[in-house]
């Protein structure tokens, strides 16, 4: 197994991964699968995109976007990962999310959040295996399959802050 950046060229398989997630779980809180077009657009947009190939096959991705909008957070990402299903506990989810680490650190970028809708085990004990802590929940945040979700918060340090005034490099 491989992995790699995204292109364009991975978006409608990266689509494929993720439709499930949207249409049969909560684990997403998106109502409609987005588009090949659409899943292009992220990946253009994101801070970095790693996929999973495995003998030409994409298998999972990875990937980490503006926390939030204001300047005082441009040092902080949320990252997300989503693998095939069959691919959990074989190690690729740890792999993806590494190399995704690795690029955020080369550019500056201090901590790393992400979010997940509870009860998700298989996604807390990965997050917490790579060293996430948790940092709150959204009580009844977002509704989905007919019942209002929760949202645990955890988060990472990728740099230490102290000392840090300037602003994480530009990805390109």
């Amino acid at each position: 197994m491989l992995i790699r950046e995204a292109t364009s060229e991975d978006a409608a398989a990266c689509a494929d991964i993720y439709t499930p997630y949207v249409t049969d779980t909560v684990i997403s809180f998106e109502d409609d699968p987005p588009s090949a077009a659409e899943m292009a657009r992220r990946i253009a947009e994101a801070h970095a995109w790693f996929v999973l190939d495995d003998d030409g096959h994409t298998a999972g991705f990875a990937y980490a976007h503006p926390f939030a909008e204001r300047a005082a957070y441009r040092w902080s990402c949320e990252t997300s990962i989503y693998l095939e299903r069959g691919r959990r506990r074989t190690g690729a989810g740890r792999a993806l999310y590494e190399t995704l680490f690795e690029r955020l650190r080369e550019h500056g970028f201090c901590r790393a959040f992400a979010g997940m809708t509870l009860p998700n085990d298989a996604s807390a004990g990965l997050h917490r295996a790579l060293g996430f802590e948790p940092s709150g929940v959204y009580r009844r945040v977002g509704w989905k399959h007919g019942a209002w979700r929760d949202v645990a918060w955890v988060q990472k340090d990728l740099h230490a802050t102290n000392g840090c005034a300037s602003p994480p490099a530009p990805l390109t």
